[in-house]
């Protein structure tokens, strides 16, 4: 249960960040809430086969991790490359699609957890694990059109 209640809260940590955006990142977002509903339905229902093995519960496939890793390179291909950790703030937005990564996070480790003792379907797993690195692109993205990352400064405020 505690791996289904934590796909849950991150299916409404994704919610948030939606109702401060608009445009492609929403539309992606409001498919990703479905496919996290599809996700708690598959980690709810024991067996956690993988679809193409005749299980006929609703399961996470292929396509979708593939979808998010698609998205994730057309996000990433305007973006500029990483040069220091990024701070989950800037605006509003921003902050919220850092805040629904954290809370993917936590449902991607409850989701490890609960495959160490039973069997998970790996799409799942993968699509967790995915869609935080999604989250991550689109704050970036969202960031980039509102200024750019704010950027850790290591050590910035040991003198103060």
């Amino acid at each position: 249960m505690a791996a289904i209640g934590e796909v849950d809260e991150a299916n409404s940590a994704i919610g948030m960040a939606m109702a401060l955006l608009d445009g492609e990142i929403a539309a992606a977002l409001t498919r990703i809430q479905n496919e996290m509903f599809d996700c708690g339905a598959d980690i709810a229902t024991p067996g956690g086969g993988d679809a193409s093995e005749g299980d006929h519960a609703l399961r996470i496939i292929k396509g979708q991790v593939d979808r998010l890793e698609n998205e994730i390179d057309t996000m990433n291909a305007s973006l500029s490359p990483l040069t220091s950790f990024i701070l989950p703030g800037g605006s509003a937005a921003v902050a919220a699609l850092h805040f629904a990564r954290g809370v993917v996070r936590r449902a991607e480790r409850a989701a490890v957890a609960l495959a160490a003792a039973e069997r998970v379907n790996p799409h799942a797993l993968a699509y967790l694990n995915r869609l935080s690195d999604h989250l991550f692109v689109a704050a970036r993205s969202v960031a980039a059109g509102e200024g750019g990352d704010v950027l850790w400064q290591p050590g910035a405020t040991r003198d103060n």
